[in-house]
């Protein structure tokens, strides 16, 4: 099993930033691809964001150019650093983790899910 708490949402106004963190456990974190997906009211999860072992990442399209994943497997924590942040990034955003190489966009590849945290961009 493994265990992911987010940190780090809030409210921003539109073109600000926030990080996101999430603090995994319970198994070794460095096998583990990593991903980053959120759900608005009304809509269904999308992929935002994912890293391989190996650092290899992934984007949206709506968010590419804007925000950065990483990770630091010394402290078995994956980041989503979020700039020029837009209203419609509005959501709940869940950390995931993958137990199987390369990066999916699709939420039904990962294993593993944190309880969210929410993300509230006024314009």
């Amino acid at each position: 099993q493994v265990q992911l708490v987010e940190s780090g949402g809030g409210l921003v106004q539109a073109g600000g930033s926030l990080r996101l963190s999430c603090a995994a456990s319970g198994r070794t974190f460095s096998y583990f691809a990593m991903g980053w997906f959120r759900q608005a009211p009304g809509k269904e999860r999308e992929f935002v964001a994912a890293t391989t072992s190996g650092g290899t990442t992934n984007y949206a399209d709506s968010v590419k150019g804007r925000f950065t994943i990483s990770r630091d497997n010394a402290k078995n924590t994956v980041y989503l650093q979020m700039n020029s942040l837009k209203s419609e990034d509005t959501a709940l955003y869940y950390c995931t983790a993958r137990d199987g190489y390369g990066t999916r966009r699709s939420p039904l590849e990962y294993d593993y899910w944190g309880q969210g945290t929410q993300v509230t961009v006024s314009s």
